[in-house]
């Protein structure tokens, strides 16, 4: 999405391997985005497709490109260590003025942050997927996050052509604030015997207007995924019902229908 709105994007992860799949990933996106959006100029579209991927830089050594970055957007696993531990490397080669931000959907920005000397230049910027078609993206100002760094971050999410909302560093932000409860009763419903999962699915989308059911969604984002949102909501929120860890995530309980796919 940045590449496609002129943006220059290295993109980084731990292998070739899963580089060149990443980059074959996107480039298969565009060729659907140039489709529909240039249906009767197909040169256009080509053009189109030509620029963006040569805007997408790739590389397995984080540090030896921070030297020339004006954001990081970090969406490594969802493990507190591990952004820890990658956050404390690259604020050592980052430039000052460098703002970090992170994609986390359920750990607190704040406790990520403290691994840097930067806390006024981090936020969140949390988007959906799938990215290139889902316009809202969570913008995340902790409490030690300057204004300066959070109007950058709104700013870009504008740039990108989505639509900005601002939120405060607690569990869940917004969305998945008011998403879980609801994905998390659907389970509930199903244990007790009271409906299938492919009745609630219906009955979502058919009477609610929903695009994707309760155990559509849940196998979409995947339950590894969302196992992490709940267990990090319902440390923040102990005692309330809505949180508490579902039988289907969990992983003591084998015996539970707990693979929905």
């Amino acid at each position: 999405v940045a590449a496609s709105t002129g943006h220059t994007v290295i993109l980084v992860d731990q292998s070739d391997e899963i580089l060149n799949k990443s980059k074959k990933g996107i480039e298969d996106s565009l060729k659907k985005v140039a489709k529909k959006r240039f249906a009767d100029k197909p040169e256009a579209g080509a053009e189109f497709i030509e620029k963006t991927l040569k805007n997408i830089g790739t590389s397995t050594d984080p540090v030896s490109v921070v030297h020339s970055t004006d954001l990081v957007v970090e969406a490594i696993v969802e493990n507190l260590s591990a952004k820890h531990d990658l956050f404390k490397t690259l604020d050592k080669f980052a430039p000052e003025h460098t703002i970090f931000a992170s994609n986390t959907s359920s750990l607190p920005i704040t406790d990520i942050a403290n691994a840097t000397t930067r806390q006024d230049r981090f936020g969140g910027l949390h988007f959906f997927n799938p990215v290139p078609v889902m316009k809202l993206v969570e913008v995340v100002k902790t409490p030690m996050t300057s204004e300066k760094t959070f109007e950058s971050l709104v700013d870009f999410t504008k740039a990108l052509g989505k639509n900005p909302v601002a939120c405060k560093d607690t569990p869940g932000f917004i969305v998945n604030r008011l998403l879980v409860p609801y994905l998390m009763e659907a389970v509930r419903l199903f244990e007790r015997g009271d409906a299938t999962k492919e009745d609630i699915d219906i009955a979502m989308k058919l009477g609610a207007g929903y695009p994707m059911g309760p155990f559509e969604l849940l196998d979409y984002v995947g339950l590894d995924t969302s196992k992490y949102i709940i267990d990090g909501m319902y440390i923040f929120w102990t005692g309330y019902t809505y949180y508490m860890l579902l039988f289907l995530t969990s992983q003591d309980r084998p015996s539970a229908p707990h693979k929905l796919k």
